[in-house]
């Protein structure tokens, strides 16, 4: 098949895009890594900060961050309802870098067996697809930037994966933030 010159600077373009993508997500996560302690001092601009600190620890792909410590903290000091639902907008937020990285193409994890199972599902099961990764948003698990990854390979459209993560990652952070708020007096009455 002959391509025209414009056909092939458009799929160079394409590419490098993509690469650039990919490359920036892996610079981003590996920044937010060595920060993560820097990270918590966020805390004390409240909700705010509470959204910027969710937002900077799910940006990081496979690398944990202690976005989830700082939330079941938070949820002690603010109205814990609010802190789950400032948490799980600024997560859902942050896991846009590993939908991104699915995007781009460039998979290096389509050798994994945890991706494969996961790619299959979610194209066996578009109907299911949304409420399936709202619960893996729902539940910690490290894993869920591969279905992450999965859905920015599978193209799924961005707003359907962010409301399903939304509904998943605001779930999560309430429970953390209700924990910490209701077992943080209990441990410190624990060392009186």
């Amino acid at each position: 098949m002959i391509q025209s010159p414009a056909e092939r600077r458009r799929l160079w373009a394409n590419r490098v895009g993509r690469a650039a993508a990919l490359l920036g997500v892996i610079a981003l996560s590996l920044y937010l890594s060595s920060i993560a302690d820097q990270i918590q001092r966020f805390a004390r601009f409240g909700y705010p900060g509470i959204f910027l600190i969710t937002l900077l620890a799910y940006a990081t792909v496979i690398l944990p961050t202690p976005g989830a410590t700082v939330v079941f903290a938070m949820g002690a000091v603010f109205n814990p309802l609010w802190v789950g639902v400032a948490a799980g907008a600024g997560a859902t937020l942050g896991e846009l870098t590993g939908y991104a990285a699915g995007y781009s193409g460039q998979v290096a994890i389509e050798n994994i067996a945890l991706y494969r199972r996961t790619r299959d599902w979610m194209k066996k099961s578009p109907q299911k697809m949304f409420w399936g990764l709202a619960l893996l948003a729902a539940l910690p698990n490290p894993a869920f930037d591969v279905a992450g990854i999965a859905a920015g390979v599978l193209r799924i459209p961005l707003l359907r994966f962010l409301g399903a993560l939304w509904i998943g990652e605001t779930i999560k952070m309430t429970l953390f933030a209700l924990a910490g708020a209701y077992s943080i007096d209990w441990i410190a009455r624990l060392f009186e």
